[in-house]
């Protein structure tokens, strides 16, 4: 058996890679309890608002969330615009486990959760977000930043000792966007793609661009073609690029891994790092 890997985006990805290689050490558990673990360190505690009930809301003032999770033989469970559930990723791996669709979403996704259990916590913004909100409202300049202070979704893929294959992603999505708004985090093949022999990629940034090309599934089907996981995340940030004009006003990253447990990470804009086991590395980029 290979050591795991574990490779997940932005500086956040350190916290979550300790913690999947540390459940990952364990001999039953499996890449997918390792990227549920390492996003939910996330989700519970991100500085940088971006995921999870503390971030930034939407522009009405409410934090809705978006999480999925995939396996290589296919599985997948995702949730969207989901509001009050502190961990949206294991939500997500609920739907997959004990439902027989692959997406729910608001009030429906809710109610789901209740059902296992889970609580829904009732709408409300921490202070530094309320705050944050109040000064936005002001102006209502709704203006998405490159690598705001290096941080995004936290997406991520393992590969356990035992050759499977697993990614997960979550994610509040764009601050101030308009309400009902959902990025590519919790679709299946946009944000997150994994496909048993082949490999996996996640993707992180600007979620329009990527649904308009389905970035990671891109990606995938590069590697299948032959691609190493480098060129692969190089083929599909192209194809992200053709199809979105004005590649300066936004950002794109992407990480891939295959089977023989090669990487790749590539970006639009210079500024996108990424976590590789306990390593935090900076990704090339397009410009």
């Amino acid at each position: 058996m290979r050591p795991p890997i574990v490779i997940s985006t932005w500086n956040h990805g350190l916290p979550a890679n300790r913690k999947a290689l540390e459940v990952l050490a364990a001999p039953t558990s499996s890449a997918l309890d390792a990227v549920e673990a390492g996003a939910r360190v996330v989700e519970l505690d991100c500085p940088d608002m971006t995921v999870g009930l503390g971030s930034r809301p939407d522009r009405d003032g409410f934090v809705t969330l978006d999480a999925a999770v995939m396996t290589g033989d296919g599985r997948a469970g995702c949730v969207a615009f989901v509001q009050g559930v502190e961990h949206p990723v294991s939500l997500a791996r609920l739907v997959m486990e004990r439902t027989p669709h692959v997406l729910l979403v608001g009030d429906g996704a809710q109610q789901f959760a209740r059902e296992c259990g889970i609580e829904v916590a009732p709408p409300k913004l921490t202070p530094q977000a309320d705050k944050e909100w109040h000064a936005w409202l002001k102006e209502k300049n709704y203006q998405p930043k490159v690598n705001i202070e290096n941080h995004d979704t936290i997406s991520i893929l393992a590969l356990d000792a035992h050759g499977v294959m697993a990614a997960a992603s979550t994610t509040s999505g764009l601050a101030y966007k308009m309400h009902g708004r959902v990025g590519d985090s919790p679709i299946i093949g946009a944000g997150i793609f994994v496909d048993a022999p082949v490999g996996g990629a996640i993707c992180t940034g600007l979620g329009e661009t990527v649904l308009r090309t389905l970035g990671a599934h891109l990606a995938v089907e590069a590697m299948r073609a032959g691609a190493t996981p480098q060129e692969a995340c190089e083929l599909a940030i192209a194809r992200i690029i053709e199809k979105n004009p004005n590649p300066q006003n936004y950002q794109v990253g992407m990480l891939a891994l295959d089977f023989k447990g090669r990487t790749g990470a590539y970006a639009v804009q210079k500024g996108f790092t990424y976590a590789l086991q306990a390593e935090l590395k900076p990704a090339a980029s397009k410009f």
